[in-house]
């Protein structure tokens, strides 16, 4: 069966991970590291140079810079030049900054990080203070596959929302966070939690809006509220920094698993197709081809391959790898290539539309067993599997996987007998 007992796996290449190193029940980091990073207001100081071999903060508030961008430097975004001049700080930080009106170029203000500086610009910027926290640490379960000072591996239940939201301000799982660091919340006006303004990483689309991207202690990258399995979570400024950057250069290796409606065809594939919002639809996204797509749509690009085939050809397991990150990405994909997610009704999957592709392949006799399993399906069938990454602080390639939740995997089991036993039943007559 290829989903196996819950893993962490060190690379092939790399001797330096022994099972020792990563134990299921690592020892609690002390809380002031990310206390630090969330709520530290540090003094003043001036920014080191790209060249010097300064040890990256947990927290930027009040740095200051005063250059001159170099002649022939070319053209350059502002906050992509200040990023480079700043070490280890994230690009959002900086695009925080200069919203602010904390960045002035020649003399005058500047609020658009996507200004192009020159050769020769006299740049002036100081660091903002982080945004406020609206959160309150809650005292939730978090199924903890690995922690160490730096960085935090969680498996999320189907269930959980990440962070905190209009309709979703309780129980997330940044609640659960900073009560697992013990971390104080948000008490009074006068009582601040400090956090990141916003995520780099454009993995599942992060919200942009300022409450949502103020309330997200060191969260790199999101999984949907129906999609379970493996995040990653940062603890400091530096770990948010680097790790937002593997996710920008697309280097984090990310696996997901998922039941479909139907059987994808050909069984393994690429699809690179833009996304964009659905114009039909505004909770949902969508796979948009042609003109259309120009200005719309941001580049999507995924690449799948059937496992195995079940029910008889009514739907498959299928394993996903991303190239990027966009909303909804694989669900948007999977109904573009007609085989959404099994309990998906957003995007196609309705219990009618799964009954018509399975009870067909499938013997009589499991036809109301079909219809209860789907009936008991309240989210769609999709499961972060594995996470690879290199170490924000020793650069070492680390690898997690983590096997998919009961309700997924009876879904699969059933499946699965259900077409062995039709089978079966073909062959004897």
């Amino acid at each position: 069966m290829l989903v196996s007992p819950r893993s962490v796996v060190p690379p092939q290449s790399s001797p330096f991970f022994s099972s020792s190193s990563f134990n299921r029940n690592p020892r609690r980091f002390r809380p002031e590291f990310l206390a630090r990073f969330l709520s530290a207001r540090c003094c003043s100081t001036s920014a080191s140079s790209p060249g010097e071999n300064a040890t990256p903060r947990s927290n930027y508030a009040g740095t200051r810079l005063d250059e001159t961008v170099e002649t022939g430097s070319g053209k350059l975004r502002l906050d992509s030049w200040i990023s480079t001049r700043i070490s280890g700080i994230s690009r959002a930080r900086v695009q925080s900054s200069i919203k602010t009106g904390l960045v002035s170029v020649n003399g005058k203000v500047v609020d658009k990080a996507s200004y192009n500086v020159r050769g020769g610009d006299e740049i002036r910027c100081t660091i903002s203070e982080l945004q406020p926290l609206r959160a309150q640490p809650e005292n939730i379960p978090l199924d903890i596959v690995y922690e160490d000072e730096h960085v935090l591996v969680v498996n999320k239940p189907a269930d959980m929302v990440v962070h905190p939201a209009p309709g979703n301000p309780t129980g997330t799982l940044v609640n659960g966070i900073l009560h697992h660091c013990s971390l104080p919340g948000l008490a009074s006006s006068n009582q601040e939690i400090i956090t990141d303004l916003e995520d780099l990483s454009d993995d599942e689309d992060l919200a942009s809006s300022s409450n949502a991207a103020s309330i997200r202690p060191g969260i790199v990258h999101r999984l949907d509220k129906g999609t379970s399995g493996l995040l990653v979570v940062a603890k400091d400024e530096h770990s948010h920094a680097h790790l937002s950057e593997q996710f920008k250069q697309r280097t984090i290796r990310r696996v997901y698993l998922s039941l479909t409606a139907g059987v994808p065809s050909p069984v393994s594939g690429r699809v690179d197709v833009p996304i964009g919002r659905d114009v039909h639809n505004r909770i949902r996204m969508a796979a948009i081809t042609g003109p259309m797509a120009r200005g719309k749509a941001r580049h999507a690009a995924s690449r799948y391959k059937v496992i195995d085939t079940l029910a008889g050809g009514g739907s498959a397991l299928v394993e996903w790898k991303l190239e990027t990150g966009r909303t909804h990405q694989i669900r948007a994909h999977a109904k573009y290539i007609g085989c959404p997610l099994l309990g998906d009704e957003v995007y196609g999957a309705t219990r009618s539309m799964a009954l018509s592709l399975l009870q067909p392949k499938l013997s009589p006799s499991y036809h109301g067993r079909l219809l209860e399993l789907l009936s008991e399906l309240d989210r769609p069938c999709l499961h972060a599997f594995s996470l690879g990454f290199n170490h924000p602080r020793t650069g070492k390639e680390i690898h997690f996987s983590c096997p998919p939740p009961p309700d997924f995997e009876k879904m699969l089991i059933q499946l699965r007998k259900m077409s062995t036993e039709t089978k079966k039943v073909m062959t004897a007559s």
